[in-house]
């Protein structure tokens, strides 16, 4: 199994900007296609973004369009979530996820096509 650890999370101001990683366990990352999701507090876990095994294409939930980009370094077994134009409605426990499905267009939106999960770091944006 991949363990995934999360980490750069914290305290911004709305406007601010933020980038969170996450390094995967292993000789493997380049085998998994890799998502970011996250809670709000008193809601469901949802879909924040996506990249391919290979880093060459991501897609992100509509809100998240234009503001956060994701990365990958495969040689470093790390992912990223940029953040940017930080709002007070992103304060969110932000999880990294890894799959080793094929995904058709859409498919990786779903929390049961991801395999393994990180513990979460909190991001909170104050107004």
């Amino acid at each position: 199994q991949v363990q995934l650890v999360e980490s750069g999370g914290g305290l911004v101001q709305a406007g601010g900007s933020l980038r969170l990683s996450c390094a995967a366990s292993g000789r493997t990352f380049s085998s998994y296609a890799m998502g970011w999701f996250r809670q709000i507090q008193g809601k469901e876990r949802e879909f924040v973004g996506f990249i391919s095994r290979s880093g060459g294409t991501t897609d992100y939930a509509d809100s998240m369009k234009g503001r956060f980009t994701i990365a990958r370094d495969n040689a470093k077994n790390t992912v990223y979530l940029q953040m940017n134009s930080l709002k007070p409605e992103d304060t969110a426990v932000y999880y990294c996820t890894a799959s080793t499905n094929v995904f058709y267009s859409g498919t990786y939106t779903s929390r049961s096509r991801y395999d393994y999960w990180g513990q979460g770091t909190q991001v909170t944006v104050s107004s």
